[in-house]
């Protein structure tokens, strides 16, 4: 059974779709949530789920504490669901198999700063009738990884960002869970 580890920095809703879709398979669990913000909902919802959470600073990540709790906790795969900081390439070197989920069709709407109600905001001014998500490999650059899917849905409707967003988390829901299982499945 692959062990996977969660970053996350929001609400956790996608962490806890992704916990609770392999509480139900045998393909993988999730071993740990790291969190780089106190105040994140994903702590309580990873907590409720029984899964352990790690708390670490900025300081934590660049000096090399985070990477040494990731090797006693020894993942297979570290998936980034909703962590907005960049990840480190001394962590990359050791853990390769990182992926990360964004909330628009790669590569637009990417790079430092897109996140979050910013795509979407970004996404709406643009005029787009069609957005998405992008689940890909993580690199020394923001949202440059090459990418594993992409998911699409019509956003011709909206008028709203919350519009957008809703759609979009919609997608996350559905597929990220099953794109991390079929990764896994292939190696």
């Amino acid at each position: 059974m692959s062990k996977i580890v969660l970053f996350a920095s929001g609400e956790g809703t996608n962490a806890a779709a992704i916990i609770k879709y392999f509480n139900d398979t045998s393909t993988a669990t999730v071993a740990a949530v790291f969190c780089n913000n106190p105040q994140a909902g994903v702590l309580q919802r990873a907590a409720d789920l029984g899964v352990p959470t790690v708390l670490f600073g900025r300081a934590d990540l660049e000096e090399g504490k985070v990477l040494q709790q990731l090797q006693m906790v020894a993942p297979d795969w570290i998936v980034l669901a909703g962590f907005l900081w960049k990840f480190p390439e001394t962590i990359l070197a050791v853990f390769p198999k990182v992926i990360n989920i964004h909330p628009a069709l790669l590569p637009k709407f990417g790079g430092k700063g897109m996140y979050g109600k910013y795509v979407h905001e970004a996404v709406l001014a643009q005029g787009e009738t069609v957005t998405g998500i992008t689940i890909h490999y993580v690199n020394a650059h923001y949202d440059e990884g090459a990418i594993i899917a992409q998911f699409e849905t019509s956003i011709a409707e909206c008028t709203t960002a919350a519009c957008i967003a809703a759609k979009v988390h919609a997608l996350e829901q559905e597929h990220f869970p099953q794109v991390i299982e079929q990764l896994l499945q292939a190696q």
